[in-house]
């Protein structure tokens, strides 16, 4: 996996959320997830796997962790990506639509989601769940906990506090708010689209 460009990637000029902070959750996390993600795969290119066994093996050490970085790199894409640019973007009447018939209101929904980020110790995530084909909020202690299955990430927060420590210190809940000033909803559109019509039959 190759480390997306910074100049693609990194929001800068935030409101609410200092240039410094997301200089350290780039270069430092991100950058980290994508290069532990390659070590594992040459590794696993000289695994015996002949040796696997769900006590202790050293394929499944890599497997776990597979997972673990694996989707720290992506839900971190994902996160930069719904954020830069955002500023003055408006959501979608698709979205609206979805977000009222799922949650009942915008501001139902968006108590709900605040809610996930605040009690859960890694992300929140709104998704279209293929399997009800309504979105649904997932909270996740980790990369690789508790996420939903058959269900696609349209827009990704990141709670861990290397996301926030630098401008709010534990005050995780004004990192939230400032997270909602800034979500760049073209993008989150764009993926309820995409996702919409690989949905359809």
């Amino acid at each position: 996996m190759k480390i997306t460009p910074k100049d693609q990637i990194k929001p800068k000029g935030l409101k609410g959320i200092s240039d410094q902070q997301l200089e350290y959750h780039f270069e430092t996390h991100y950058k980290g997830y994508v290069n532990k993600i390659n070590e594992i795969w040459d590794k696993q290119q000289t695994t015996d796997r002949s040796k696997a066994n769900q006590n202790f093996s050293d394929f499944r050490e890599l497997k776990v962790e597979e997972s673990f970085n694996w989707m720290g790199a992506v839900l971190h894409e994902l996160y930069f990506e719904n954020i830069k640019d955002g500023q003055g973007t408006q959501r979608g009447t698709k979205l609206n639509q979805m977000i009222e018939e799922s949650f009942g209101s915008f501001e139902k929904w968006k108590e709900d989601f605040k809610a996930c980020g605040v009690a859960l110790r890694g992300w929140a995530i709104l998704v279209y769940d293929l399997s009800s084909n309504r979105l649904m909020n997932n909270g996740l202690d980790a990369h690789n906990s508790y996420g939903f299955l058959n269900a696609i990430p349209l827009l990704v927060l990141d709670v861990y506090e290397h996301a926030y420590y630098t401008d709010y210190g534990p005050k995780r809940a004004s990192y939230i708010d400032a997270f909602f000033e800034n979500i760049n909803w073209n993008v989150v559109n764009g993926r309820l689209v995409t996702t919409l019509k690989s949905a359809s039959p």
